[in-house]
């Protein structure tokens, strides 16, 4: 199974982050489980970024998609109280796509930080979590300079500024762990199992394993403030940013 698949749906989101409308059938659909699509442009959540939000539209009717369940095939979950669309209807999905874009912008808005983090500090991250517009990065950084907040945003919104592309790309496992520093996090978080690697690289600055949904240039991110550094731990810093524009 490729990487653009998972169980029984084809993932138009890793296709085409930018497509927020489509046309599909449902597949599966009970209250248990939820509902199932033989197409989907829904990002199903994963490495720190959140699952998308939506609608589901069909005969007349209205589904809200309010988050999402990995399992053997990728499960849609509806708003309490709403109709589920019956095995075999033809529905038009909709990414919600305020959030959805506000979350490319942040998670490649962490690339770009990870990136300037590791160039210029030599530091892996250790753990992350964002949400839309905002969001922490911890790195393995024993010792920080006096200045480095303010220092560290200056280096990020440089980046940001020279409008970098951002490239994606599917490498088989070998040729992609080949490429040298593409595990960015301390420990390996690559299933071993998976044949395929979503490579995801901002032009001259990051390349790195991730499976996330990205702006397609740096200048579309905004602006990288940078709220907090704090320390966690003896080796550890987190780093806290928000996103503006």
């Amino acid at each position: 199974m490729g990487v653009s698949e998972h169980g029984r749906t084809h993932r138009l989101d890793l296709i085409d982050p930018t497509l927020r409308e489509w046309e599909c059938t449902v597949l599966h659909s009970s209250p248990e489980d939820g509902i199932v699509l033989d197409r989907s442009a829904f990002y199903p959540g994963g490495g720190g970024q959140p699952p998308d939000h939506g609608t589901l539209l069909w005969q007349g009717t209205q589904t809200r998609i309010v988050g999402t369940r990995k399992g053997d095939d990728l499960y849609l979950l509806p708003a309490e109280g709403d109709p589920l669309p019956p095995v075999g209807t033809a529905v038009t999905g909709a990414v919600e796509d305020t959030r959805r874009t506000m979350l490319m912008r942040t998670h490649s808005g962490l690339h770009v930080l990870c990136g300037v983090v590791f160039r210029d500090f030599g530091a892996l991250v250790t753990g992350g979590n964002m949400e839309p517009g905002e969001a922490r990065m911890d790195f393995n950084l024993p010792e920080v300079p006096p200045d480095f907040k303010a220092k560290l945003e200056e280096l990020v919104n440089t980046e940001v500024t020279a409008d970098r592309a951002v490239a994606v790309k599917v490498l088989p496992r070998a040729e992609a762990l080949a490429l040298p520093d593409i595990i960015r996090t301390q420990s390996n978080l690559i299933p071993a199992d998976e044949q395929e690697i979503r490579i995801v690289d901002i032009v001259g600055l990051d390349v790195q394993a991730d499976g996330g949904t990205h702006v397609a240039s740096t200048r579309a991110i905004g602006r990288v403030q940078v709220v907090k550094v704090e320390s966690k731990g003896k080796a550890n810093r987190r780093v806290r940013v928000r996103i503006a524009d």
